[in-house]
């Protein structure tokens, strides 16, 4: 059960990402879908929902990386540095 909810939580954000995408593509095409008035708002949208699609998979990635310890010696120590730097 946790693995099917996990991908869940997973394809979310590729859904959302894909509609971004679409969204973007459209406006640069001049179609203007249901919920939007003008193209550039539909763009900015797109754009948003795409950013915010990537990012959530590339933490996500990150994280699990992070936990498993498969990350590279480099990239560890920089993340624990930045993480100590935030909690000064």
């Amino acid at each position: 059960m946790k693995k099917i909810i996990a991908l869940a939580i997973l394809v979310i954000p590729v859904f959302l990402a894909g509609l971004g995408i679409k969204y973007m593509r459209d406006s640069v095409f001049g179609i203007v879908n249901d919920p939007f008035t003008l193209t550039v708002v539909q763009f900015i949208i797109g754009l948003l929902l795409t950013v915010a699609g990537v990012w959530f998979i590339g933490g996500y990635i990150l994280h699990r990386e992070q936990r498993q310890k498969k990350m590279q010696e480099e990239l560890m120590t920089q993340s624990k540095k930045a993480e100590e730097d935030k909690e000064k």
